[in-house]
């Protein structure tokens, strides 16, 4: 099942990242250096409690859609490959997938596709779903945003969904990270253009969602034992 585990954001996300803006009520991010905003922007994010990440994005071939709300440890949303979708729970160190049938049939063949329609796998956190956890993950997915980047640009401040921005270009890697230039200098979109381009949108932070275990949960490890 690693094939749909290859996720590659950071391709698509290493573009850049940015902060505030001016006036009075700015957090006056928008007056640094383009790598001083990443480094802000990184911290900011990393130090959010929650988080909801919405978009679409190409990765190595395939069109990664998502749809989650991200915690410290926990993770809970909706998640497609090509078309292929999936539920997704990541909470205790287990993860969950209740999938379509369509998933099951391409990744785990018709046995796993009739064993497993309209029930949860859980699984470790482990192993081949090492990278859900990784992903699924608040602190380390903003870690992985921020983490290495090409030439940065400092851009002008705009507005999404009415609040308002700072982008930063990266012009070697191609891309543009927006940053909240009021309140805390969190990371608001990244955007991407060309074949392997999307756009990713994130919102609600540190507005914590509950997240619970499905029950009835078909244990894999039994399966493989």
């Amino acid at each position: 099942m690693r094939g749909y585990l290859r996720w590659g954001f950071v391709g698509v996300a290493v573009a850049a990242a940015v902060a505030g803006c001016g006036g009075s009520s700015g957090n006056g991010v928008a007056s640094k250096s383009p790598e001083a905003i990443v480094t802000t922007a990184g911290n900011a994010a990393a130090n959010a409690k929650s988080v909801h990440v919405a978009g679409s994005f190409n990765s190595s071939g395939e069109q990664i859609t998502m749809d989650l709300d991200l915690q410290t440890g926990k993770a809970s949303g909706s998640m497609a490959v090509n078309g292929l979708s999936f539920k997704l729970v990541y909470l205790g160190g287990k993860v969950y997938i209740n999938a379509s049938p369509g998933f099951w049939t391409h990744f785990g063949g018709a046995t796993a596709a009739a064993l497993l329609k309209g029930k949860w796998l859980s699984a470790p956190d482990t192993g081949q779903f090492a990278s859900i956890t990784s992903f699924a993950n608040v602190h380390e997915l903003f870690s992985k945003l921020t983490a290495t980047h090409g030439s940065l640009v400092k851009g002008k401040t705009t507005k999404i969904d009415g609040r308002k921005v700072i982008a930063v270009s990266d012009t070697t890697k191609g891309g543009t990270l927006y940053v909240a230039t009021t309140g805390k200098p969190y990371p608001i979109a990244v955007v991407k253009n060309g074949g392997a381009g999307g756009r990713i949108d994130f919102s609600n932070y540190d507005k914590s969602v509950a997240i619970s275990a499905p029950a009835n949960a078909v244990d894999v490890t039994k399966l493989l034992g």
